[in-house]
């Protein structure tokens, strides 16, 4: 199980309406740190499938949710609970760090 693709057309329903935490990672192909924490961020997708939705949102395919959420710099980490934005994290983390952020939404 890899990250889920989330995007403009799919955003309300992956996240906002998801009856589970979603962690999401804005980032774009162009980003050396985001490339980093790809691989983490799928790792964590199969660490917690079935427990949290692990998604990506590619900045520059997706312009709407980007602005919407206020993304300015990347990587940005975002865990949403309930529809509502619970916490976020700029730049280059490690695992740790994520897995804390999921942890905490699982509470």
């Amino acid at each position: 199980m890899s990250a889920v693709k989330i995007d403009d057309g799919n955003f309300e329903a992956e996240v906002m309406q998801s009856s589970k935490p979603v962690l999401v990672d804005f980032h774009a192909p162009w980003c050396g740190p985001c490339r980093v924490i790809g691989p983490v961020i799928d790792e964590l997708a199969k660490d917690y499938e079935g427990r949290v939705t692990v998604g990506k949102v590619n900045i520059d395919e997706n312009p709407e949710v980007t602005h919407r959420w206020g993304v300015r710099s990347i990587p940005t980490v975002m865990v949403f609970k309930d529809g509502k934005m619970v916490e976020v994290v700029n730049g280059l983390v490690g695992k740790d760090h994520l897995t804390d952020m999921i942890e905490k939404s699982l509470s």
